[in-house]
């Protein structure tokens, strides 16, 4: 620990000798020893000495002076024991001090005061003229100023910056307010408040507009699970990482419990986050944050930006428009074009598929025909887009100013982007943009699939195809546009979609035992049967087709029941099979599911699931099959990598990952699973879970249970998939694996060798040679890498994803280290 250095402050020009003497001696014994807690009156500590600090005498926070820039500094305090020393609480930060000559002083009049190298006060207590006897940092992080009685006249706790600590309250008079960026400490636009209705919320304060984006708008307050019948507005984390507000919003940190340093910062991005630290690493984990889709941030991308997913949220400009900043997106897009209202004929609109501006809608209407909507805007000069939505009924919604605009495949409705003709747009729609999350410029983003819409004629130039959405149903219109384009554009697939990003649904609920028994007509048709019941076909009241798995053994499937609940309250990805709800009545428990319209892995893998050895009937082309090796590697690199708790699946197998109608894999069946902290090293778990063939060592071995599990249950599908046959049944009855291990000896010997005449050799007849070969041997090289004994030699998932993204790319393949 730094030694501390404090100064006296000068009392007179004329200083006897002896108190001369008394006070030189008391300085240098003062230095010789450690930082101190704390400094009296008439001492002050100086920026150009770095030793010059307070301690909290259990080491946990520093006070100082703290390097926010070149030359420039701020009187801070840190957590010690972070690897880069993070800020806890700034006194000046919007006015740093010159590392020269800067110090920061209890004055004899009990002030505490800090001035710049000129002399000036850039910031003081307003404790002048109180019985101030010393300032004191305690171990909660919270600077104090006492009298000789003990009594606290002034603290830090006070005045939050971005961060509240343990045991510290938010209450009405208070509020936590973002920094600019990653790296500075500014005050930025994005603030957590208890607003005047009494509820904690999170709000964008911005140059041009304010928003409020937390809890979500579209709801009530009691819908959002708050209250406003209160007056305390006071709300507090606990050493427990317990968080309690008088709205009633509460949560808790996934690693609960006393003797873990944590903080709650509101981030530069706009974000929420409550994080834990590691004390041996130095580094923070984030234990709970309030919204899990970032683009749901408002003004996160600036005026007439839009947030997308990339699978990180990033920022990018509309066509027509570019950065207005290229060094901070919160300055927007701005047009590269003058629009004229003067001659409609030489205006056009640009769809944007799944985009949307939230708010600044100056005309709603239901029930309103896209032509009709399209006129509305194109006669409006102040209109700059409208958003048509096909949710049930059709309803339009035109923008007098695009902010807070964000894509999501989920979002059922596009955005039509007025322009001048003479702005040239591609076919795809390609943005460019920065990083959110790293402040990197990144390459260009392939958005989808742009339409023109001529504005004179007010018709679009696929008549026919609205016309022919109009017969089936409104709600068909993103499958069909997207089946029009796949079949006659031969367009990739978004990269918005293909990382797998979407909003959490809003339609979670629990159903009655009536209403499930009326969806499926009294449970008539069955989809499927596994160890722990049936799943059964069924129709809502809303016409929504949905998969109802039904529990058999109450007693035996509590445990699974609930994990599946639970676990799916806290995934989101694509590539994972959407729960809609539950039902849960004395002793029935059923789950209500996404239907998934061309069932598992499996089925459509192998022509007789207990017994093919051929594979001759597989209907799975290798685009397709790649696409599912990759989609379910993407699912389950979400649960291993990017939930606050780790999940572990701890059964992928193929009747476990279902196909829909692209033959996009959905990872399904939770009732394993296991939730495991960030931090932890394993799971010891009671008894073995999963499927005979998939199962990894450790569980016979009775070692503590990670991610790595489910990578090698992955590398046996992954080989299950390029084979075309069950590897998992390829065991004797005695339990040895002779065959399988003969065959990936023999392959993985081949490879080491640079030999790859193997790859016809397992390829699925089936295929009749129409694969690609360098995919093939990556996907099986990746297959065995997965499988090794030792789960330290395994990849981690996203590891693989990257293997397989890279194989798909197609550029020069790295090898892969074969133990």
């Amino acid at each position: 620990m730094p030694r501390n250095r404090t100064h006296p402050l000068p009392h007179s020009p004329m200083i006897p000798l002896f108190l001369l003497f008394l006070a030189v001696s008391f300085h240098s014994s003062f230095a010789s020893s450690t930082a101190k807690n704390f400094i009296n009156r008439g001492y002050s500590l100086s920026v150009e000495d770095h030793a010059s600090v307070l301690a909290s005498l259990d080491q946990s926070f520093t006070c100082g002076f703290y390097l926010v820039g070149s030359n420039a500094y701020s009187f801070s305090i840190w957590f010690t024991n972070s690897r880069e020393r993070t800020v806890a609480w700034m006194a000046n930060r919007d006015l740093p001090v010159n590392g020269r000559g800067s110090r920061v002083s209890l004055l004899r009049d009990g002030t505490m005061v800090l001035t710049d190298v000129d002399g000036s006060t850039v910031w003081s207590t307003n404790t002048t003229g109180t019985k101030v006897d010393k300032a004191e940092l305690l171990n909660t992080g919270n600077l104090v100023l006492k009298d000789p009685s003990g009594k606290i006249l002034w603290q830090s706790f006070d005045s939050p910056i971005d961060t509240l600590l343990p045991s510290q309250p938010l209450t009405k008079s208070k509020k936590l307010v973002s920094a600019t960026s990653k790296r500075t400490y500014y005050s930025g636009y994005f603030s957590l408040f208890f607003d005047s209705d009494n509820v904690l919320k999170l709000m964008y304060d911005g140059p041009e507009i304010s928003s409020l984006y937390w809890p979500n708008p579209d709801y009530s307050v009691f819908q959002n699970g708050r209250t406003s019948y209160n007056s305390s507005r006071i709300a507090v984390l606990d050493e427990m990482g317990r968080f309690l507000s008088s709205d009633r919003m509460e949560f808790m940190a996934s690693d609960m419990g006393f003797g873990t340093r944590r903080r709650l910062t509101l981030d530069y991005d706009g974000n929420l986050r409550l994080y834990s630290l590691n004390e041996l690493t130095g580094l923070w984990v984030i234990s709970w944050q309030a919204l899990a889709q970032l683009c749901n941030v408002h003004g996160l991308c600036g005026k007439n930006g839009i947030c997308l997913y990339t699978p990180q949220p990033k920022c990018s400009c509309p066509p027509g428009h570019e950065m207005s900043d290229p060094s901070d997106w919160s300055k927007g897009c701005r047009p590269t074009f003058n629009l004229s209202c003067e001659d409609t004929e030489k205006l056009r609109f640009v769809e944007i598929p799944h985009t949307d501006f939230y708010g600044f809608d100056f005309y709603y209407g239901p029930s309103t025909s896209f032509e009709s909507c399209m006129k509305l805007c194109l006669g409006n000069c102040t209109c700059k887009a409208f958003v048509y939505r096909l949710t049930g009924e059709a309803t339009c919604y035109t923008k007098s100013a695009l902010f807070n605009g964000y894509r999501s495949p989920r979002f059922v409705g596009n955005l039509y982007l007025k322009l001048p003709t003479s702005v040239e747009t591609s076919e795809t729609l390609v943005l460019g943009g920065t990083d959110i999350t790293c402040g990197i410029r990144e390459a260009e983003t392939n958005m989808g699939l742009l339409k023109t819409l001529d504005a004179g004629s007010g018709k679009t130039k696929w008549v026919y195809l609205y016309l022919f959405l109009c017969v089936i149903g409104a709600i068909e219109i993103v499958f069909i546009i997207s089946g029009w384009w796949c079949l006659f554009r031969g367009q990739k697939v978004s990269k918005l979609i293909q990382n797998g990003y979407h909003i959490i649904p809003n339609q979670f609920r629990k159903f009655t035992y009536a209403e499930l028994m009326k969806a499926t007509k009294i449970f008539k048709e069955e989809l499927g049967r596994g160890g722990s019941g049936a799943v059964y076909k069924g129709l809502l009241g809303d016409n929504t087709v949905v998969a109802v798995k039904k529990l058999e053994d109450v007693i035996e499937g509590e445990d699974a029941f609930w994990a599946e609940v639970s676990t799916f309250a806290r995934v989101n990805h694509v590539n994972i099979v959407g729960m809609l709800g539950f039902c849960s009545e004395g002793t029935k428990r059923l789950l209500v599911y996404e239907y998934v319209e061309n069932g598992s892995l499996s089925k459509n893998l192998f022509s007789d699931a207990s017994s093919n050895s051929n594979g001759e009937a597989s209907s799975l082309s290798w685009k397709e099959r790649f696409r599912i090796a990759l989609g379910t590697a993407k699912g389950l690199a979400y649960l291993h990598h990017e939930c606050l708790e780790w999940v572990i699946h701890c059964d992928v197998k193929p009747e476990n990952i279902l196909l829909n109608r692209n033959f996009d894999p959905k990872i399904s069946d939770f009732g394993l699973a296991k939730l495991s902290q960030r931090c932890g090293s394993g799971l010891q778990v009671s008894r073995i879970r999963g499927t005979m063939g998939y199962l990894a060592p450790e569980w016979a071995s009775n070692l503590p249970i990670t991610t790595k599990v489910d990578v090698y249950s992955f590398g046996v599908v992954l080989l299950e998939i390029v084979k075309g046959i069950r590897l998992s049944s390829w065991m004797v009855a005695n339990g040895e694996e002779a065959e399988q291990t003969r065959f990936l000896w023999l392959v993985k010997k081949k490879i080491e060798c640079g030999d790859d005449s193997w790859v016809e050799d397992i390829v699925d007849p089936a295929l009749k040679g129409q694969f690609n070969k360098k995919q093939a041997a990556r996907m099986v090289e990746i297959g065995i890498s997965c499988i090794e004994e030792d789960k330290s030699k395994r990849p981690a998932m996203d590891e693989v994803v990257q293997f397989l993204l890279e194989c798909e790319d197609g550029p020069k393949l790295p090898t892969l280290d074969m133990p």
